[in-house]
């Protein structure tokens, strides 16, 4: 599995699909593998960061810079998991944790008001200044029960997403 000039085994596709708690079916792991060979241009077995930014979609996402330290290095075992949170049947357990993984740049388990107001200065730009950022980020810290000089975890990510309709669904093209 290490070598993407090999093929997978039913074997592999299951220890897979086990490591990611079969949020991808058979099929979808295969189509997934092809993909993960065509990213592995240098076929070591690893995609780099380099790699991930031939796919346009991942290219121009504003979040980019933080979803590389996620995934760049990943074996195909590691990028099925990356991706699973993708899944409609990824639990929202897991589509949080993978939200907090993109918060938590330094990756303490902690996410102050800085790392918030940095991915909202990631996903807004030039387009709303850097006061109405901080306002719209306490607005919203208050609403749900918090203050700018809270210290968020994973439970307090739980607690503020865990009641809504998170959507965070790709789907996978299967041959």
């Amino acid at each position: 599995m290490g070598n993407t000039s090999s093929m997978l085994t039913q074997y592999d596709i299951e220890e897979v699909q086990e490591h990611c708690n079969n949020t991808f079916s058979q099929q979808e792991i295969v189509s997934l593998y092809q993909r993960f060979c065509q990213l592995d241009r240098n076929s070591g077995g690893f995609i780099s960061a380099d790699e991930f930014l031939s796919v346009p979609e991942f290219a121009v996402n504003p979040l980019a810079q933080r979803l590389f330290r996620m995934i760049d290095g990943l074996n195909f075992k590691e990028f099925v998991a990356f991706l699973s949170a993708f899944s409609s049947r990824a639990t929202l357990q897991h589509k949080v944790e993978y939200i907090f993984k993109v918060y938590d740049s330094d990756g303490n388990g902690k996410v102050a008001f800085s790392d918030l107001l940095d991915v909202l200065r990631d996903l807004t730009g030039q387009f709303i200044s850097e006061q109405q950022r901080e306002l719209v980020l306490t607005q919203v810290l208050e609403e749900a029960g918090y203050k700018k000089d809270s210290i968020l975890v994973l439970s307090d990510f739980m607690k503020i997403l865990g009641n809504s309709d998170l959507k965070m669904e790709v789907e996978v093209p299967v041959d």
